[in-house]
């Protein structure tokens, strides 16, 4: 694996190279993107395809990469223009796309502004709220995780987090008398260490989850676009997310193993099923539905 700095006008782009530019085996390079998460969520799967030439890279302001453009907050359109100027300063294009989460919504928008950048696409659980029947109430959902973050630190703040997203079904008048999660009770601190830049838990990438994607856009691109749910995910917010995700691209969803990050090992947070992950990848990319 190499390791490579891009500067660009906003931001230094900090990605990691595994296998050789060009190709050797005729296939196009392998991204891994991510939002909030950085390539080192990526190790598990992309050990996974050793015959593959595979990059992944740090979002601006995340991980290694570092920004100059003086702003804290993420968007998929910054985002897209990153992943771009990656592709265009490797020589790599067009490649093949594995994307997860908010990069999976980053994605998104690369194919909408750069549809010759990519010929498949894999976006997986994209955490689009607002395409939701009940996008209002998400959105409500959304705010009270960022309030519990402002008002009583990071441990609150993941712990109202992870009530929101192990929720079933829609934001109901239900979920919102709970009372407020309990950070001891997931094992979270309870002390507030003062910090409040978290990029999931305060309101830096609302943004993300809050874009619509350009359907039309999307249509028109040649890129093949796979919308992918892990089977655990059910009716879990990122699971309604990803169906309504394909609804609005005229598709249903790729069911994969495991969950949200179930392409990750015990070393990085809750384990999924990486070499059953990895398989149905592989299957996908080369054109199974």
């Amino acid at each position: 694996m190499e390791t490579h700095t891009l500067e660009t006008p906003g931001a230094d782009l900090v990605h990691d190279v595994r296998g050789p530019l060009p190709t050797t085996d005729g296939r196009p390079p392998l991204f891994m993107i991510g939002q909030p998460m950085d390539a080192a969520g990526f190790a598990a799967l992309a050990a996974r395809f050793p015959e593959r030439t595979v990059v992944t890279y740090d979002p601006r302001g995340l991980g290694r990469s570092t920004r100059k453009d003086g702003r804290a907050d993420h968007t998929p359109q910054t985002q897209a223009d990153d992943v771009h100027a990656l592709i265009e300063a490797l020589g790599a294009g067009p490649v093949e796309m594995f994307a997860s989460s908010g990069g999976a919504v980053t994605a998104l928008a690369v194919v909408a502004k750069y549809p010759a950048d990519v010929t498949t696409l894999v976006a997986h659980e994209p955490p689009l709220i607002t395409l939701t029947p009940d996008g209002p109430a998400a959105v409500r959902a959304r705010a009270e995780v960022r309030e519990a973050y402002e008002k009583r630190g990071w441990g609150a703040g993941m712990a109202a987090f992870v009530a929101m997203a192990s929720w079933e079904g829609e934001f109901t008048d239900a979920y919102f008398a709970q009372p407020q999660a309990d950070p001891a009770a997931f094992g979270m601190p309870t002390q507030d260490d003062g910090s409040r830049d978290d990029p999931l838990l305060s309101d830096r990438s609302w943004a993300v989850s809050g874009y619509r994607p350009d359907a039309d856009a999307i249509a028109a691109a040649p890129t093949r676009v796979v919308i992918a749910v892990g089977e655990e995910s059910g009716n879990v917010q990122t699971g309604r997310t990803s169906v309504a995700t394909a609804e609005l691209l005229g598709q249903r969803v790729t069911v994969f193993p495991s969950h949200h990050s179930g392409f990750c090992d015990d070393a990085y947070g809750y384990p999924g099923k990486p070499d059953e992950f990895a398989h149905r990848l592989r299957q996908v990319l080369d054109g199974a539905s």
